[in-house]
């Protein structure tokens, strides 16, 4: 099983790299200018990272062009998550902020992003920006009282974004988080 992180200039990318490691993946940190052709992967974290995509159509590197051609699963985390947001036709905007511990409520708890954890969670946010309007037909995983889309996913393709980072040990569920998104790409 091959997860690579996509690099998107995130404090926490190698973060990333190391719980997949942990939970026993092949993984390696790649730039967000490869070429589709070179991505061999069972599944993809997009990373977050420190650009502001709030009113803007400026591109993440080649991600835009192989989000559409892949059929693996994808997590994206932070400016990931917003580039999904803004990709499939939602909305980015100024938010919050968020910075620091912040209380996540599930509103899907069946979703197996979720499965067996808590419906509220203290996770870890670090971002200005937020998807305020999720892409027609996705589904609102999870919010907190700033930020009305903190996890949401694809209504017909195993792709999900969350606006925290599951990859910091602040984050309550986080691992367990990583380690249901490693089962969802064997499938």
């Amino acid at each position: 099983m091959i997860i690579p992180v996509v690099d998107n200039g995130g404090q926490w990318t190698h973060r990333e790299w190391r719980v997949l490691r942990d939970l026993g993946v092949e993984s390696r940190i790649v730039s967000n200018a490869t070429p589709y052709e070179a991505m061999n992967a069972d599944g993809i974290v997009l990373s977050g990272g420190a650009l502001s995509l709030e009113g803007s159509a400026a591109p993440l590197g080649a991600v835009d062009e192989w989000i559409d051609r892949t059929g693996v699963p994808v997590l994206a985390i932070c400016v990931g998550h917003q580039f999904l947001g803004r990709h499939f036709g939602g909305r980015v905007d100024r938010g919050g902020p968020e910075f620091g511990s912040v209380e996540l409520t599930v509103d899907r708890p069946d979703h197996p992003l979720f499965a067996g954890l808590a419906p509220k969670l203290k996770v870890w946010a670090s971002h200005n920006d937020q998807v305020a309007v999720p892409p027609a037909g996705w589904s609102v995983l999870a919010h907190s009282s700033s930020c009305p889309v903190e996890a949401m996913a694809h209504p017909t393709k195993p792709i999900w974004g969350v606006q925290f980072h599951p990859e910091v040990e602040h984050t309550e569920g986080g691992r367990e988080m990583f380690r249901h998104f490693v089962d969802l790409c064997r499938r």
